[in-house]
């Protein structure tokens, strides 16, 4: 599996090719749209709010989109933050990890966690942290076996949904 940029345009976009996999990939995860209200409709989502849903994050220099493939497929998406907007939190943190869901279940959510985890380590962070919607049980239960632990609840910066804060110490081996 190869961890990648999302690559960009001169003008800073999404190329077609890649904007339409994104779509696709986005498009395939219909439980979680629903849950977290993102796009309108979690059943029609289209280029453009994808596009849309990604610009304020790649505008940042303290985020990464990071793109996954296998075998040349998309397979999944990361959203990383170097820095919090809270200077009292020193962890990175996981934005959004994202696996196409016909892939569900196939170590694809595992493998790029692990890569994240060891490239904050390779930039010397000691932990990391993410947040969950409190009403996606299946992404607590997905990080809890990862090893991350519940530190504590709060709404979310973007929108105000309740969500439960994980961190995992990454030491030094993982």
């Amino acid at each position: 599996m190869i961890l990648a940029p999302v690559p960009l345009t001169p003008d800073h976009d999404i190329p077609a090719p890649v904007l339409s996999e994104l779509t696709a990939l986005y498009a395939s995860n219909r439980e979680f749209q629903a849950l977290s209200g993102d796009f309108p409709d979690p059943a029609d989502i289209r280029p453009e709010q994808v596009a849309a849903e990604l610009a304020d994050e790649l505008a940042s220099p303290d985020v990464e989109v990071l793109l996954a493939r296998a075998e040349g497929r998309l397979v999944g998406v990361v959203v990383t933050l170097a820095r919090h907007p809270d200077p009292a939190d020193p962890d990175p943190w996981i934005g959004l990890l994202m696996v196409d869901a016909g892939e569900h279940g196939k170590g694809y959510g595992r493998r790029i966690a692990g890569e994240v985890e060891e490239r904050f380590r390779e930039a010397g962070r000691d932990a990391v942290r993410l947040a969950v919607l409190e009403n996606n049980p299946k992404g607590v239960a997905f990080w809890s076996a990862l090893g991350y632990e519940v530190i504590g609840r709060r709404p979310d910066l973007q929108h105000g949904r309740p969500c439960a804060v994980l961190r995992k110490e990454l030491g030094t081996g993982g």
